[in-house]
């Protein structure tokens, strides 16, 4: 190979190299996300732009039809009426729930709804002395008689039942000790700790509705 062609061919693989680089930039910044507030979502992001964005949940907002959810998100610290859409193909972590924060990653539709690819919840553990609180086979044994009274019920977090906020029944309750009379399913609509597992000791506060089961208005970790 002569001088000549050797300059060339090293020209050639100089502009190679170049165009290379220059198009893993524009794939791997297309991949990025950008962060944006929910306020930007709604009224600035283009369509096909992929970001994230952070809000707390609307409540009573969420339905998952066909494993796919929907909700919506609001900022906190902005306009409680800027709210935006999400639809999410997947199965929420049993946190999600009314007013958990969420982290939704996707790409804004010409609906203006963010098609969501990743979605994380996040909220405080909450913890509460379970002082008074029935077991409950003892709530159970008032029948009727307490049903829609609010009380405080201890006991712990039913093996294999824990599921996300939206599709049905959110966990059973089992007294600590196991009996099979101290067992009752758990409607909850909010967000749960972290630390609300199966097995976990919790305290929950609400009242018995008439199918007999649990509509509890708040979970919390036993203290």
């Amino acid at each position: 190979m002569n001088a000549k062609m050797k300059k060339r061919l090293v020209a050639v693989s100089g502009i190679v190299v170049i165009v290379l680089i220059v198009l893993l930039a524009v794939v791997g910044g297309g991949t990025a996300a950008k962060t944006v507030t929910v306020a930007e979502a709604v009224e600035s992001t283009p369509a096909g732009q992929k970001v994230q964005v952070s809000g707390n949940v609307v409540e009573n907002s969420f339905v998952t039809e066909h494993d796919v959810l929907t909700f919506k998100i609001y900022d906190p610290a902005g306009s409680p009426a800027t709210q935006l859409p999400v639809r999410y193909e997947g199965a929420a972590s049993s946190t999600f729930g009314n007013d958990v924060t969420a982290i939704c990653t996707g790409k804004i539709g010409d609906d203006g709804v963010l098609a969501c690819s990743e979605l994380v919840t996040k909220c405080p553990s909450k913890y509460e002395n379970a002082d008074a609180a029935l077991t409950v086979a003892r709530m159970l044994e008032y029948g009727d008689e307490i049903t829609g009274t609010v009380v405080k019920v201890a006991g712990t977090v039913g093996a294999g039942s824990l599921q996300a906020a939206g599709l049905g029944d959110r966990f059973t309750l089992v007294d600590a000790d196991g009996a099979a009379a101290g067992t009752v399913s758990v409607l909850f609509e909010g967000a749960l700790s972290d630390e609300v597992t199966e097995g976990a000791s919790v305290v929950l506060t609400g009242s018995m509705n008439e199918d007999g089961k649990f509509a509890a208005s708040d979970v919390a970790l036993e203290g």
